[in-house]
């Protein structure tokens, strides 16, 4: 190719025109210019072969490139020459660091996980951005070396203070850091030894050094009931404090929708939505409204709050709301997205009050067939805030407090039954997994933990949920808008070939070849649900799976067999949805595609740091939720229980007490005395003398050993 920049042949330029004052090569164009040496390029011949006379167009270039390499897209060798990154068989991803050292990447583009071990990892964080380069695989799992580290993600950590002989250090409460902090003399910040502090890191770890900081704040002496959710959200380092800008913000709001913001909107004040939600809930975020047409099917509203009016673009409620991605539930504290006096109030849809919504409104055959569907924004006014306990006892028969509007809730219960039925059809997994909820005493300790009961009512709107997500995917894909699907892809080859050769033991077949869909799943659920060992094949098919992501290209959604699927019915309490909503709302306004604030590759970043975000949030609560365990189990020493086997590893298994729910280790010394060998493809630990099996999914009886508050540990001994 010519080494010539032209921007007549830079196919982005017109974007690049409308976006910077002085255009710079778009990536895309960079990306071909590169490729066309088939080497990396050295920076000077990259500022000579775009022909940038201005100062302001090299220092854009500079800048361009500097972000590309940010994003894993080109990198600089020794030399200073510009490569590709995909030329140089790099992969780019997050890591996820293990207690006992080594640790994997997770690659941004949905392949298998990479293997890492402590020498690679030694000088990382979990959720720094890496690229790594594969020096083995084939049969094996793939292995990797860290080539570059291009985001560092973690600036505090949590832990206890120590001084050993004049060396201070922090050993972090989070176990998947297995790197103690060094503290310098001058930076204890008055903590002393043994107390729980946050360390802000100073120095990131590297291959031959380990990381250092300074004490920052000191939380506490001991770990006491509430310092476990503060614990949690420091060393996962979620955003949980609202600064000035965003406070004022979010004031400068009147308590009520006010008459010039429901101006020009569609007023469906008169139509009797209702909201249905926990007991607890307080940020609404959707109302329902369904009514028969005669002969055709239904008309289903589906109204979500329209927090883009509030949180505009690039504002400084705008700019935490995307920090913190989404909200995080503790067992009993929520750490929102956006403050109270939103996401609970005046974006709340709260019932007798005038709300600004964004509605989905479909036409519905007599099949459960989505026909036509349009958007608009609106103004309602919620009749009623129902419960699912509620609803369902109205679906038995039964009176309750507000039955009166059980007569409007009939048709969507009607179109429900056909809605549940087109999801069999089309084979959308169901797998039988028990949540549970935690219940506290007046003095925060766990009074007991149950598990929740999903019943009809829980169904009936999701799947009102499930119809206006797949409605809002299809429009914005047909107005060629950017915005985030939920993408749920089918299993990795690795993963499936496990789960094929773990269900020949059982005779047991997973029809679709090397790319099975959802349906060949459903119906292998189908075939096994009133076997014995269902709830072994259902563990170990559900672990196959990959986790869904937010992508700025469609993969289609596995679990519930959709070509297309984005989340649009939560912006109070999850950004991706915000961005749908802006998208929507971008359409409606007769406004072009080109003209959105964001594009493609804006979109990816959000998706990945989004995806984050909920990763972390999930691994808080987690930490937090084990420590509650841990503590109300510390009276259960000594005593004997029920469990379960729900993880098989080398070194023992992890088992779940029936009716408290709680996990702990029988570590492989407490099993019957023997050698075991730990067969991964069967999930099962098996004698070599005596042939004693212990497998994934087993009845199992256990003593409470240990606990340890600490380390977050339960551990049980064998009864026999």
């Amino acid at each position: 190719m010519s080494d010539k920049y032209h921007k007549s042949k830079d196919p982005f330029i017109k974007r690049e025109q409308e976006q910077y004052g002085t255009p710079v090569p778009s990536r895309e164009y960079i990306i071909n210019f590169l490729d066309g040496f088939g080497k990396p390029v050295p920076a000077k011949k990259i500022i000579q072969g775009f022909d940038l006379k201005s100062d302001d167009e090299r220092e854009g270039l500079r800048r361009r490139l500097i972000a590309m390499t940010r994003d894993g897209q080109i990198i600089a060798n020794r030399r200073g020459s510009y490569g590709l990154v995909s030329k140089m068989e790099l992969v780019r991803g997050r890591v996820l660091t293990h207690r006992d050292g080594f640790g994997f990447l997770i690659p941004d583009d949905g392949g298998d996980d990479i293997f890492m071990p402590a020498r690679q990892v030694r000088g990382v964080f979990t959720d720094d951005v890496v690229l790594v380069r594969v020096i083995s695989g084939g049969a094996r799992r793939r292995e990797g070396v860290i080539v570059e580290v291009l985001e560092r993600n973690t600036h505090q950590v949590v832990g206890r203070y120590y001084n050993d002989e004049g060396v201070g250090y922090v050993d972090p409460d989070n176990k998947a850091i297995p790197l103690d902090i060094s503290i310098p003399p001058g930076n204890e910040g008055g903590a002393e030894n043994g107390q729980f502090v946050v360390a802000e890191i100073l120095g990131q770890p590297g291959k031959r050094r380990g990381p250092h900081g300074r004490v920052i704040a000191i939380l506490g002496d001991h770990l006491t009931p509430g310092m476990e959710v503060e614990l949690a959200i420091r060393s996962h380092e979620l955003p949980f404090e609202w600064s000035e800008a965003v406070l004022q913000e979010a004031g400068s709001y009147q308590a009520e929708v006010t008459e010039k913001d429901k101006a020009g909107r569609n007023d469906l004040r008169h139509l009797p939505f209702v909201t249905i939600d926990g007991e607890d809930a307080q940020d609404f975020d959707d109302a329902i409204y369904c009514k028969p047409v005669k002969g055709k099917g239904w008309t289903l509203w589906v109204a979500i709050a329209d927090v883009s009016h509030y949180v505009r673009t690039d504002s400084a409620l705008d700019k935490e709301a995307k920090a913190r991605g989404n909200s995080a539930y503790f067992p009993a504290k929520v750490i929102p997205m956006l403050p109270e006096t939103l996401s609970n109030n005046l974006c709340s849809l709260k019932p007798e009050v005038d709300r600004l919504v964004l509605v989905c409104e479909m036409d519905i055959d007599e099949q459960g067939v989505i026909e036509d569907f349009r958007f608009s924004e609106a103004v309602i006014h919620s009749h009623a805030r129902l419960t699912y306990t509620e609803v369902s006892a109205m679906i038995d028969g039964k009176k309750t407090q507000n039955h009166q509007f059980y007569k409007h809730l009939k048709p969507m219960y009607q179109l429900y039954k056909k809605l549940l039925r087109r999801r069999l059809l089309r084979g959308a997994m169901e797998f039988n997994t028990t949540d549970t909820q935690i219940h506290f005493d007046d003095k925060g300790k766990i009074d007991c933990i149950k598990p929740t009961q999903r019943n009809e009512a829980h169904r009936l709107i999701e799947e009102a949920m499930l119809a206006a997500n797949v409605c809002t995917a299809k429009w914005l894909a047909k107005h060629k808008m950017p915005f985030l699907y939920r993408v749920h892809e089918g299993p990795q080859e690795s993963k499936l070939i496990a789960l094929r050769d773990f269900l020949k033991a059982f005779s047991l077949r997973l029809s679709g070849g090397t790319k099975p869909h959802a349906m060949d799943y459903a119906k292998l659920l189908e075939r096994v649900h009133k076997r014995p060992d269902a709830h072994l094949i259902q563990m170990v098919m559900l672990r196959s799976l990959q986790q869904a992501l937010y992508l700025p290209d469609n993969a289609g959604h596995f679990g519930l067999a959709y070509d297309e699927y984005c989340h649009f019915t939560s912006p109070i309490r999850r950004y991706p949805d915000l961005l749908v909503h802006r998208a929507i709302k971008h359409v409606l306004q007769g406004r072009k595609p080109k003209k959105f604030p964001y594009d493609q590759h804006a979109m990816l970043e959000i998706g990945e740091h989004c995806s984050m975000t909920e990763r972390r949030a999930d691994r808080a609560t987690r930490e937090a939720t084990d420590w509650l365990k841990c503590e109300y189990m510390q009276d259960k020493v000594g005593e004997v229980f029920d469990g379960r086997i729900t993880e098989v590893t080398g070194f023992g298994v992890f088992a779940e007490l029936d009716e408290i729910y709680v996990q702990g280790l029988l570590h492989v010394t407490s099993l019957k005395n023997d050698y075991y060998h730990h067969d991964q493809t069967h999930h099962l630990l098996r004698g070599k003398r005596g042939g004693h099996v212990y497998r994934l999914g087993d009845p199992i009886k256990v003593l409470v050993a240990r606990v340890d508050l600490d380390k977050r540990k339960i551990d049980f001994d064998l009864v026999d």
